[in-house]
C-alpha cells in the first residue's frame, strides 16, 4: 500500500523504534504513549483491520498473539497488560493497517475510554 504509514515503517522508509521484528510482524514503540509501556504490534502483511486479518488468515493472527505471550517479560509487561485494536470509523481507527496497541508497565485505569 503506497500511502500506508505502517507499510512505510515496515519497509524502513519511516524511522521507528523497533522492539521486536521477525518475518511476519513488527513491534514498535508508540510515538504518543498512553502508558508507561505502549507498543504497537502489526503484521508485516497489510490487513486493513483485525476483522480483515481474522477472516483472511486466522492462524497468522493467532501466531501474533502467541509471539506476544512469549515476549511479555522482555517487554516489561510481567505485571499485566491491555491490548486494544481499533476498527473502523466508530472505533476511531486512524490508520487502516491492523495495529494492536499493547499498554502496560504500570497499573492501568479501570476505565477503558
Amino acid at each position: 500500500m503506497n500511502d500506508c504509514i505502517f507499510c512505510k515503517i515496515i519497509a524502513g522508509d519511516i524511522p521507528s523504534t523497533k522492539v521486536y521484528e521477525d518475518d511476519d510482524l513488527l513491534i514498535i514503540l508508540d510515538i504518543s504513549p498512553q502508558a508507561k509501556k505502549h507498543y504497537l504490534m502489526m503484521p508485516k502483511k497489510h490487513y486493513s483491520d483485525i476483522a480483515d486479518m481474522a477472516s483472511k488468515d486466522p492462524s497468522a493472527l493467532g501466531n501474533m498473539f502467541a509471539k506476544l505471550a512469549s515476549l511479555v517479560d522482555e517487554l516489561g509487561l510481567g505485571g499485566g497488560f491491555r491490548i486494544v485494536s481499533n476498527k473502523g470509523d466508530d472505533g476511531c481507527q486512524s490508520v487502516k493497517h491492523l495495529h494492536i496497541h499493547i499498554l502496560g508497565g504500570e497499573k492501568l485505569s479501570e476505565k477503558m475510554g
